[in-house]
């Protein structure tokens, strides 16, 4: 809680591993999603991140412009970026050890410069695995370069990569798909064909990297301990997930920018 009676607020960067999902994609959910249900009353998170955005589509779209905009001095800003980048596409992608980087470090310098406090999260490894049952490890020079970035650059970093290839290598192939959205058909109204993403979470999966997230930003006392929660609650009800209404979403969507154009 700030001096003046109002939550400190932590900001949210990033792609759709991250995003609150509308309710007309449930079960779809981003990690970001669940974050609230970790934290008091004393934080407010403002989750600003956008699917199909990678670190410089973000920035170049005016996303990052509109953060900075409403950063004040003891908020923070956590940034995960990495799932779009490595997309081989132009309009998307960013190369790891170049813009990758350089995108990232204006996140991390538009942050320090308005009083606030920059974080760096490693995206989560997607659910693919070769013929031997062997986990791919699809995104592994983007974390390497937000590590080595965060060195550089004196950044927290959490490592949320790292600990889902444990996570993931530990349950399997059939284990890990069951924190993704691999859904049978006539399983849930939203996709009535069914549904395999190897790349979006469950409910069951958001939770599982968001609570990481909140552990390790008390633990390592990035954020005051006390203003993390729940870490112990072992599941959570379906209707703490924050869906949003369609309609809000949008809205939403198109108020967090500084840029323009249809493609924000």
């Amino acid at each position: 809680m700030r001096p003046d009676g109002n939550p400190t607020r932590v900001f949210l960067a990033g792609d759709s591993s991250v995003c609150s999902r509308e309710a007309g994609r449930a079960p779809m959910t981003g990690w970001g999603q669940t974050l609230p249900l970790f934290f008091t009353r004393d934080v407010e998170i403002v989750n600003c991140a956008r699917a199909g955005a990678s670190s410089r589509t973000f920035a170049e779209r005016g996303r990052l412009a509109w953060i900075l905009e409403h950063l004040r001095p003891g908020d923070y800003l956590v940034t995960s970026f990495g799932l779009i980048d490595h997309k081989p596409e132009k309009e998307w992608r960013t190369e790891a050890f170049h813009d990758y980087q350089r995108y990232l470090r204006y996140f991390v310098d538009g942050a320090r410069d308005r009083g606030a406090h920059p974080v760096l999260v490693s995206p989560h490894e997607r659910c693919t695995w070769d013929e031997h049952g062997n986990l791919r490890q699809v995104f592994g020079e983007y974390p390497m370069a937000m590590k080595e970035l965060a060195a550089e650059t004196s950044t927290p970093y959490l490592d949320l990569y790292a600990q889902s290839l444990e996570w993931w290598t530990q349950l399997g192939p059939e284990g890990t798909r069951a924190l993704f959205m691999y859904l049978a058909p006539g399983v849930h109204p939203n996709y009535p064909e069914g549904i395999e993403d190897s790349t979006h979470l469950l409910p069951e999966g958001a939770v599982a990297c968001a609570r990481f997230v909140a552990h390790q930003l008390a633990v390592r006392r990035i954020v005051p301990a006390h203003w993390v929660t729940a870490l112990d609650t072992p599941t959570f009800a379906p209707h703490a997930f924050g869906w949003l209404d369609d309609a809000e979403h949008a809205a939403l969507t198109r108020a967090r920018t500084r840029g323009a154009g249809e493609t924000l």
